[in-house]
């Protein structure tokens, strides 16, 4: 198949070339599309034909739930059976950005969205091309992280190519995603709200906004067999790159040391070392980070270029598991092969 690229200004979107892409997906077929969080890669929700061939070409398991984007808070009332007035009132303080709600669904998502769940995850993006694109579309559109299933998510488009070029019919090249973690996801379709998904909407925020708030237990990363999940990112091993992954956490004067113990033993068997962190490591290759937002913004990223780079072990320094930290240990747990606590 031969994929076309359309490279958009993410400043002043090209309307024009939007509409060329919106036309694919109403045709029934794949775009993948620049969002605030990561590339997504898209279909039209309400077509189910379309919507499976997102599974089929991904290579994700068929009981992992879609995120369904739209375009205007409006649009919730057609997807959604119910709408509690919590649910409204995060839509009204964190919409267009990197929020997913989980509400009852109505009868006209398919199936193949929700995983036969009886419940939908909808967000609204606050990326300009994203949401032309779904303006342009006329259709909610599913989509999750346009890569090949349990790699890294993309944060540019030439990620997305490397993944899925001669797979899919159109690939929208619109720059950087600017946070580079995927949306925080809460279900609010039973009494308590539950956070499902940590991201760059915190659970701090949440707790303020909601003032009371369950968090699942998955999102700390502990071992936990998962039947059906309500949301994308909690029961399989995610966002992995080929080499083997070590998180290291904890207080920072025994962090330090112990990536620098695991360095010297690495590199005596001959292992090529990539060190992610604060400091300024002795490695192969290392990427030292100012702050937490900037390890959410690159981690994906530098996951890729390790990867190009052959090294064997990547070492990633953990943070505090509090504000935009908790989402990033939960992304670097949910890579790593194994993680020390010291």
């Amino acid at each position: 198949m031969e994929t076309r690229v359309y490279k958009i200004d993410p400043k002043k979107p090209d309307k024009k070339k939007i509409a060329l892409a919106a036309e694919i997906l109403k045709q029934g077929g794949l775009v993948a599309f620049p969002t605030e969080t990561v590339y997504g890669l898209g279909a039209n929700a309400l077509d189910e034909k379309a919507v499976k061939n997102i599974f089929v070409v991904k290579g994700r398991p068929s009981d992992n739930p879609l995120i369904v984007h739209v375009a205007d808070k409006k649009e919730v009332y057609k997807l959604a059976r119910e709408v509690p007035r919590k649910a409204v009132k995060l839509m009204d303080k964190f919409w267009p950005g990197p929020l997913t709600i989980v509400l009852k669904k109505s009868d006209i998502i398919p199936d193949a969205v929700s995983c036969d769940l009886d419940t939908v995850a909808i967000r609204l993006p606050s990326n300009k091309i994203a949401r032309e694109l779904i303006k342009k579309s006329g259709v909610p559109i599913a989509a999750p992280s346009a890569n090949l299933s349990g790699k890294p998510s993309p944060t540019c488009a030439s990620h997305v190519i490397k993944d899925l070029k001669g797979k899919i019919p159109a690939i929208i090249s619109g720059g950087r995603a600017d946070i580079g973690l995927e949306s925080t996801v809460i279900d609010m379709s039973g009494k308590i709200p539950i956070l499902l998904r940590p991201g760059r909407i915190t659970a701090e925020q949440l707790i303020d906004t909601l003032g009371k708030m369950h968090v699942a237990g998955i999102v700390y990363g502990k071992k936990k067999k998962m039947k059906r999940v309500r949301s994308p990112g909690m029961k399989y091993r995610h966002y992995s790159p080929n080499a083997k992954v070590v998180l290291v956490y904890g207080p920072m004067e025994k962090v330090i040391p112990k990536i620098n113990e695991l360095y010297v033993k690495y590199k005596s068997q001959g292992k090529k070392i990539g060190i992610i962190g604060f400091d300024d490591y002795a490695s192969d290759i290392n990427f030292v980070c100012k702050d937490v937002d900037e390890l959410g913004k690159v981690l994906f990223d530098k996951f890729r270029d390790f990867d190009d780079h052959k090294v064997d072990i990547i070492i990633v320094e953990g943070v505090k598991q509090e504000g935009f930290g908790l989402a990033l240990m939960n992304r670097a747990k949910k890579a790593a092969s194994e993680y020390i606590k010291v």
